[in-house]
């Protein structure tokens, strides 16, 4: 019979020994760019800033009221609480596939009674025993299932800084957004007032004759073409309001305000940073290059399943004839085996779980290069968006001094009886148009700014 310390030579001998079948991971390779499209050349050779994309967002948003609606919806948000959930889930699931590499240890004890009629007295056996069962993991089988859930972990962790960078950006987009209709209702409400002024002179000089019937009617256009604006922008600021508190998981209500849309700190030329940095600064990126080491892992585990699986068991018990003499010196029972089963036909299941396993190791690295570049893409578009809407922006806000000047202008030579209010109802209607315009592409700006943010990484700490 062979000694314990054999066995315990050959355990040793086979968890030593023992490799691990399948592909170890390496990171594919990336045609990475040398700097992203839209970048503007450093003809300056001044030393490097910082990226924006290292710089946590409490440093990119600096209005206090939106930075309290962040930090806010990063603690209350129901997306935030399921992807840390998630996170709980997945270590779960590591400890459960870990423990395939460890022995099962199982305690028995039992009492047998054995009754003959040729031997009325037969005794009663008392009995315990601990049992050990073991499959050594000589192909690598449960290592290789082991290191797919941590990369599994590795991708619901990154998942959740997925979910809390997209988080950040909803919540300052809308509030711009918010801010915005802010702007335009202001407006509306001051257009109103100065349009309820030009609709009092208009029929007084009526009254007096001094003017048409239709000057009273024009004006009036006026003062109903701008609260018609107070009314839409009313309730599309309510609308938002409640959109922002869903993301702050809250009930709708009102949304605390800070900085003016067109007063709220932002860079006039952002600083990307290397496109080879990208790889390792988005989260989505990172995600997916984890499940491509959870897919590349679970080829190990299929092709494991080729191979003899060497299984070893153990028992140390006792047994007696008496609850007394069992406790003073049962008599001991021990036993030592192994076992080596080898598949030899199945069908085809195993290779073809071999084959399901490539497959699906082949879409996670298609996914993972499609991933780097929609990144890159994505910091290509939001530079251009960003870069171009400040230029537009700028534009519409020397159009509107213009059509503010134009309509002065007109006005007051429509008092001095020099025109027509016709000549006033167009520039007062061109004036009231470029600032609804204004407000829109102040919005556009801080959009695509904090949309460049976002592509760049979000300030995330790998």
């Amino acid at each position: 019979m062979i000694s314990v310390r054999v066995c315990s030579a050959i355990v040793l001998t086979l968890l030593i020994s023992g490799c691990k079948v399948g592909p170890n991971y390496n990171r594919p390779a990336v045609n990475t760019p040398g700097q992203y499209r839209g970048t503007a050349p450093d003809l300056t050779n001044q030393p490097a800033v910082q990226s924006i994309a290292e710089t946590q967002w409490e440093g990119v948003f600096q209005d206090e009221a939106l930075a309290a609606l962040i930090k806010e919806a990063l603690v209350n948000n129901y997306d935030m609480q399921i992807a840390a959930a998630r996170i709980l889930q997945a270590q779960a699931i590591v400890g459960v596939t870990r423990a395939n590499q460890l022995p099962n240890l199982y305690g028995t004890a039992g009492v047998d009674h054995i009754r003959n009629r040729l031997a009325p007295n037969a005794p009663t056996f008392d009995s315990v025993s601990i049992q050990l069962n073991y499959i050594a993991d000589f192909w690598g089988k449960y290592r290789r299932g082991t290191e797919a859930a941590r990369a599994q972990l590795l991708a619901t962790t990154y998942g959740r800084s997925v979910v809390q960078t997209t988080l950040v950006s909803d919540i300052a987009i809308a509030y711009f957004q918010l801010r915005q209709f802010d702007y335009r209702l202001d407006f509306s409400q001051q257009a109103v007032a100065a349009d309820k002024d030009i609709l009092r002179l208009n029929t007084l000089k009526y009254k007096g004759g001094e003017s048409a019937v239709t000057d009273v009617y024009q004006a009036d256009l006026l003062v109903q073409q701008a609260e018609a604006e107070v009314i839409t922008d009313r309730r599309l600021i309510e609308q938002t309001e409640n959109q922002i508190s869903i993301l702050l998981g809250r009930n709708p209500g009102p949304i605390t305000r800070g900085l003016a849309l067109n007063d709220q700190p932002h860079l006039a030329t952002v600083p990307t940073g290397l496109p080879s940095t990208l790889l390792e600064r988005r989260p989505d990126v990172r995600q997916s290059e984890a499940n491509l080491m959870s897919a590349n892992a679970n080829v190990g585990v299929a092709k494991a399943a080729f191979f003899p699986q060497i299984s070893l068991t153990g028992l140390f018990g006792a047994q007696s004839t008496s609850l007394t003499s069992f406790l003073q010196g049962p008599a001991t029972v021990w036993a030592v085996g192994g076992q080596a089963l080898q598949p030899l036909y199945a069908g085809g299941a195993i290779r073809g779980a071999y084959k399901l396993a490539w497959a699906q190791r082949t879409e996670a690295e298609l996914s993972y290069r499609q991933t780097v570049q929609i990144a890159f893409g994505d910091v290509a578009s939001s530079l251009v968006g960003y870069n171009q809407s400040r230029l537009f922006r700028m534009k519409i806000e020397e159009q509107t001094n213009t059509y503010k000047e134009t309509a002065r202008l007109a006005n007051v030579r429509f008092t001095n009886g020099s025109t027509s209010f016709l000549e006033v109802l167009v520039t007062q209607q061109q004036y009231f148009t470029s600032q609804l315009a204004l407000a829109q592409a102040w919005n556009a700006e801080m959009q695509n700014y904090v949309q460049l943010y976002q592509a760049l990484g979000g300030g995330w700490n790998p």
